[in-house]
């Protein structure tokens, strides 16, 4: 038995270590150490507070209950029949005694640990500055003092309602407390005192209840506002303050009835404490909202509507939004963009949540590598200016190759990272719709120069890897194929061994038995592949790496690489939130960061559920390579942050040691503009009468390019919100374009049509330490009802439905196609709003060939004139009466092939031009940079289309053969052949009138 006993408590320790211990390793090795102690620690005297605050009171009552029993109870047949139950029981009573105060205890001490967060920032408070307009507080009083008033106060209460009712219960059983039918209510002096005790102290709380419940009046919702309304301040306000006089007259009733014996006491103390509750609390409340308030209302809550909308902007930082009347025009005349021509030439034609695929065929590379679903939008310096780019991770990608099904060697030794990024110009595209690529290849090459590619930490990556060897071992990673580029055929397999300092050192035997049994793999153990110098990579996700070291931080949905200073990182955006700001309206974050692009169920474990104070306080960078994490303080002005950097001094960097290379590729975080913007929908109106009308509540248009979802019983469902757009433009009134994030707004009720645009600079320049001064600036166009412009909705709608587009657009889709609508954009240009929409082609599964979305049209919208056509830069001069005025980033770009024309949305007249279909002449600009052709062949169109389409099933063959058999150097080499075949067969195909699918490619050079 003691044998047993011992592996059971040795089991249970080493179970309990691969927790704790490899818990203090992983944060060891990141070097924040500090965070996790203090976080331990507080929450250990937290638990043992609680323990004792629970545990405490509830023994005491069951122990005097018992120790001052009667020695001679009175002898009635109640009592005999309690004398049978207390024989009974008594074996138990030890147990009870003292299990039943450590169960408790146990609850209490897990309740109170979990509210460290609270505890630290109470110990650490720091001024706001502003004071709330009814008790003129600070409001840090609020935010740092009041959650853990609350908290003690409420558990207080709790505290001694359980030790009253354990005090009941083992008087009652030890004859303390008696009823007889003919004596009645019998209570010893010892039971009396107890009791009278322990219901005035719990009295006393429920006064402080009573009494700070008054200031949580601050953040109380109602029907318009959240708040203190005319009625909280005029009835419920001194009401809660009469009740905690009463409740110190009540006490004082248990205390006299301690030293007389007369039970109408305490029972008119309860009576008058419920009646007052009822009488003052409820009543009085309850009759001055129903005959003073309601009638007029309007009136009366004005000043509270005031206090709502004054904090509100404050706390969403919104109080210096500059908002501009902005008649647009809807005349498209000829040169109208002449002074919006840097806007033109940056406009975003390759949408991120489109191009993926095309990403996943150009540069993926191999199977076993991948981008994610939505790329992400930055800008680079290129030939001395700054670039918008589309821009993916190429990271390994357990999930798309089946590493799962694969040996545990493959899984957890050989594969272990992914290699680079792919980006391409965001305003241009290839002749054949492809996107023009600035950074390509494996080994990569184009605009980023050198750095180190390898990825070993993003959020595709296996749930651990072990990595590292000593000098001269033989690599046993994984790299790449060498020849992975168009220039070169395919070549031996690449290996490598980690070189960094990316996680906890698993050489020792204690280690690897701990990880182990953390990760239930008896191989980390046994395995041969361990060394001395190994080390294990898990937690990998570079938000839940910032989540674990800064817990204090909700996080944005999105996160996004950049190549800097010769790394790659990846940057998250953290925010200090509160619920408890005064006055201030509270946003669900969950549906406030919901839209078409993002799924809040994916990123709901890095945030709080609501805010109604939000601060974006945090630039946290995790390192690709890695896997290092850097806090960087960004809102320097949060009393939030200033408390946490108390708490925490180690673990958050100044900005000033931010980089000029990483501050240019920093950007305003889309998650605290969608909070902006959300508040903003009913908040930009600033008056309290006009407020409570609600007669120009706007709200944030659905997003027109993705169908409604259906609802279970068939209906259709609310389309998600259209999603903020990165863009480099120049509002109105600047004097040059910058990096912008931007939304638009259609009233809440009515027609589908704009009435603002929200437009905040996300540029942060280049300086070391210093954000662009103009960063954050935040401009609203107000339009005028009078002189309505079309919203998305309605441009979407006419793009569907006008004759001549969809007639454009079938020309497009002849042959086994579909067409996929590209994200709205749009632009404050022109005097007007200019609506772009670039328009993909994709191979349909029916129609066989490679799936992925090629850009093949641009459509534009102003005012009521449409064009469509092969380039953005061809369509604007077709909206604007020949030309534009200015040049789209495409403006090279020649496409013979596709249809072009015009429309007019009001008296439906327009044109359509179908292409000439024919080669570019002698002389004219030559295909892009690697855009592939195919060769001349003899024969006919049909024999030389057969003779590629019989090519094209040999190296399909080819390809899977060699695929099977592990065999790289053939797959890349069936592959080419593949694209050789697929581009004669389109060229083949086009000759006989048909529509071409563009060729497939295994690697990824320049464009």
């Amino acid at each position: 038995m003691i044998t047993v006993i011992a592996l059971g408590v040795l089991i249970a320790l080493l179970v309990l270590a691969s927790e704790v211990w490899t818990k203090y390793l992983w944060m060891d090795q990141l070097e924040f150490t500090d965070v996790l102690v203090t976080r331990w620690v507080t929450q250990a005297l937290l638990f043992v507070a609680g323990f004792v605050m629970f545990a405490v009171p509830l023994f005491l009552s069951l122990r005097i209950a018992y120790s001052k029993r009667p020695v001679y109870p009175p002898i009635t047949r109640e009592q005999e029949a309690l004398e049978q139950f207390r024989a009974a029981v008594d074996p138990l009573r030890r147990g009870l005694t003292y299990g039943a105060p450590i169960v408790i205890g146990a609850f209490g001490g897990l309740a109170l640990s979990r509210r460290w967060q609270d505890v630290q920032l109470f110990l650490h408070p720091q001024d706001f500055g502003q004071t709330d307009p009814v008790f003129d507080n600070d409001i840090s009083f609020y935010v740092f003092t009041l959650p853990v008033i609350d908290v003690l106060v409420s558990f207080g209460q709790f505290v001694l309602l359980v030790a009253i009712v354990g005090a009941l219960i083992g008087h009652f059983v030890y004859g303390g407390v008696s009823w007889g039918q003919e004596s009645g209510l019998e209570v010893t002096r010892t039971a009396r005192r107890h009791l009278g005790v322990l219901a005035a102290i719990y009295v006393l709380f429920l006064g402080a209840g009573h009494w700070f419940q008054r200031y949580d009046l601050l953040t109380a919702s109602h029907t318009r506002f959240e708040g203190a309304s005319y009625a909280d301040v005029h009835a419920i306000l001194p009401a809660q303050t009469i009740l905690a006089i009463a409740a110190v007259v009540v006490a004082a009733l248990f205390v006299v009835w301690i030293f007389r014996s007369d039970w109408r006491i305490p029972a008119i103390g309860a009576g008058l404490m419920i009646l007052s509750t009822l009488a003052v609390g409820n009543l009085y409340p309850w009759a001055i909202q129903q005959f003073q308030v309601q009638p007029n209302e309007r009136a009366l809550e004005q000043p509270y509507i005031q206090n709502n909308i004054d904090a509100t902007r404050t706390a969403f930082d919104l109080d210096d939004v500059t908002e501009v009347p902005y008649t647009a025009s809807t005349d498209a005349t000829s040169g109208a963009l002449r002074e919006d021509a840097s806007t033109t030439a940056q406009i975003r034609l390759m949408d991120p949540n489109v191009i993926s695929p095309t990403f996943e065929q150009r540069e993926a590379n191999r199977r076993y590598w991948g981008f994610d679903d939505v790329l992400s939008v930055d800008r680079y310096q290129i030939d001395g200016q700054l670039q918008d780019t589309v821009i993916g991770v190429r990271e390994l990608r357990p999930d798309k190759f089946g590493l799962s099904d694969r040996s545990w060697v493959d899984q957890h030794i050989t594969y272990t990272h992914g290699y680079g990024a792919a980006a391409a110009h965001g305003n241009r595209r290839n002749s054949d719709g492809e996107p023009s690529f600035l950074q390509s290849g494996v080994p990569g090459e184009g605009a980023f120069g050198e750095y180190e590619e390898r990825v070993y930490f993003g959020r595709h990556s296996p749930d651990y890897s072990i990595v590292g060897a000593p000098e001269g071992a033989d690599p046993q990673e994984f790299d790449y194929q060498q020849g992975s580029t168009d220039d070169e055929q395919g070549g031996e397999q690449v290996y490598n061994t980690f070189q960094g300092d990316g996680g906890p050192a698993v050489g020792s035997f204690f280690n690897q038995l701990l990880y182990a049994i953390k990760f239930r793999d008896p191989n980390i153990v046994i395995s041969n592949y361990l060394n001395e110098e190994s080390q294990i990579l898990y937690d990998r996700d570079p938000q839940q790496r910032v989540r674990e070291v800064a817990p204090f931080l909700s996080l944005d949905s999105q996160m996004y690489p950049a190549v800097v200073d010769d790394q790659m990182v990846w940057v998250v955006d953290g925010y200090t939130t509160t619920t408890e700001y005064p006055y201030a309206q509270s946003v669900d974050l969950e549906q406030t960061v919901n839209d078409s692009q993002t799924d809040p169920n994916a990123s709901a474990s890095n945030r709080e559920r609501s805010a109604n104070y939000m601060r974006n306080s945090v630039k946290a960078t995790v390192n690709a390579f890695d896997g290092s994490v850097t806090l960087y303080t960004w809102d320097t002005e949060d009393p939030i942050l200033k408390s946490w950097a108390e708490v925490f001094p180690d673990a958050l960097q100044p900005a000033s040691e931010i980089s000029g290379e990483l501050m240019s590729h920093l950007r305003y975080p889309a998650d605290y503009f969608k909070a902006q913007r959300q508040i903003l929908s009913t908040y930009h109106v600033t008056d309290a009468d006009d407020f409570f009308t609600q007669q120009d509540f706007w709200q944030v248009p659905p997003d027109p390019t993705v169908p409604a979802p259906t609802n279970p019983d068939g209906s259709a469902g609310q389309q998600a919100p259209q999603p903020p757009m990165y863009l480099t433009m120049q509002m109105p009134d600047e004097e040059q374009p910058r990096f912008t994030l931007s939304s638009s707004f259609i009233p809440s009720e009515g027609q589908n049509v704009l009435t603002g645009f929200l437009a905040v600079d996300s540029e942060t320049g280049g300086t070391e330490g210093n954000p662009a001064d103009s960063y954050g600036d935040m401009t609203l166009l107000r339009l005028p009802s009078s002189n309505p412009v079309n919203g998305p909705g309605q441009v979407q709608a006419t793009f569907n439905a006008e004759p001549n587009v969809s007639q454009a657009l079938n020309l497009l889709q002849q042959g086994a196609s579909e067409v996929i609508n590209g994200n709205l954009l749009t632009l404050p240009v022109g005097g007007g709003l200019l609506y772009v929409q670039p328009v993909y082609l994709q191979s349909s599964q029916s129609g066989g060939g490679t799936q992925y979305p090629l850009l093949q049209m641009v459509l534009v919208s102003f005012g009521d004139r449409i064009g469509f056509a092969p380039t953005l830069d061809e369509a604007l001069d077709l909206v604007f009466g020949g030309d534009s005025g200015a040049s789209a980033g495409d403006a090279e770009v020649t496409d013979s092939d596709a249809p072009s024309g015009t429309a007019d949305a009001e008296t439906g007249e327009g044109t359509v031009e179908e292409g000439d279909g024919e080669a570019p002449a002698e002389g004219e600009e030559p295909p892009a940079e690697g855009e592939q052709q195919a060769p001349a062949a003899d024969g006919t169109p049909q024999q030389r289309l057969d003779q590629a389409l019989t090519d094209m099933d040999t190296a399909v063959a080819d390809s899977e053969k060699a695929m099977a058999e592990g065999d790289w150097a053939a797959y890349g080499d069936a592959q080419d052949r593949l694209a050789d075949a697929l581009n004669r067969a389109v060229q083949a195909n086009q000759e006989l009138g048909g529509s071409g699918t563009p060729a497939a490619s295994d690697g990824g050079g320049e464009g």
